[in-house]
């Protein structure tokens, strides 16, 4: 299974990943707060068709490499995203708004699949506003993927901002002869 997220259509991307099981483990990595701010941000999510979600990326809680200027706030004091849930069918499927990032509304949907003793995790934002917002996502879900994998295995942590630089360029070149979202 190739790490890298794939385009679905325009502003849309997916990721899959194979995980460590059961389901029921994924899923608390997914909703509970304590254990989502290990991989991704912490923050109370109201767990139902129309609760709230709540983020906050504080990226020296992953680690403590120095990062890039432009995150530089995002890694020291946090910023946090809201949104409301769309869909919750558990232990299989979330899916949130996703804002308050800078950036437009966007929508997020987790679906987990069981295979044997392991868990298909798949991963689609949608509704991203430009070619700016596809890169920088889908470098940010790659390395946060990662580093939920290296949490449900029990392996160290890897770098973050060393490996999101290199992500971030591979990405920009993946997307680079596609239209802008919304345009034909």
């Amino acid at each position: 299974m190739d790490d890298y997220g794939v385009v679905l259509e325009s502003g849309a991307v997916r990721f899959e990943r194979l995980l460590p099981g059961p389901v029921e483990r994924v899923w608390s990595y997914l909703t509970e707060s304590e254990k989502r701010g290990q991989w991704l941000a912490s923050g109370a999510f109201d767990l139902r068709v129309g609760g709230r979600t709540e983020m906050l990326f504080k990226h020296s809680d992953l680690t403590d490499e120095t990062p890039p200027e432009v995150y530089r706030n995002v890694h020291e004091n946090g910023v946090r995203s809201t949104g409301t849930i769309t869909r919750y069918e558990p232990p299989r499927i979330i899916a949130f708004t996703w804002g308050g990032c800078d950036e437009s509304e966007s929508e997020v949907e987790f679906e987990l699949v069981p295979k044997g003793g392991k868990v298909l995790l798949v991963l689609t934002h949608r509704k991203l506003a430009s070619k700016a917002e596809m890169t920088s996502v889908s470098g940010g879900w790659h390395m946060h993927l990662g580093l939920l994998d290296g949490v449900l295995s029990g392996n160290p942590r890897r770098g973050f901002w060393s490996r999101f630089k290199a992500l971030d360029a591979d990405y920009a070149a993946r997307y680079a002869g596609l239209p802008e979202p919304g345009q034909n």
